[in-house]
């Protein structure tokens, strides 16, 4: 798997939003608005739907 890159500010907000804690997770894809997340420590993923 692709490493993960730190989230923007706008990427903060929106995993804020769904209730995810933004310093554990970092954004390895970005689809069609999409934010594909990995977990720092676990390595598990997670999927934000876009707008």
């Amino acid at each position: 798997m692709k490493k993960g890159l730190r989230p923007t500010r706008s990427q903060k907000m929106a995993m804020k939003a769904v209730g995810l804690n933004s310093a554990n997770w970092l954004v390895y894809k970005k689809i069609n608005g999409e934010l594909h997340l990995v977990h720092r420590e676990t390595g598990t993923t997670k999927i934000i739907p876009g707008n």
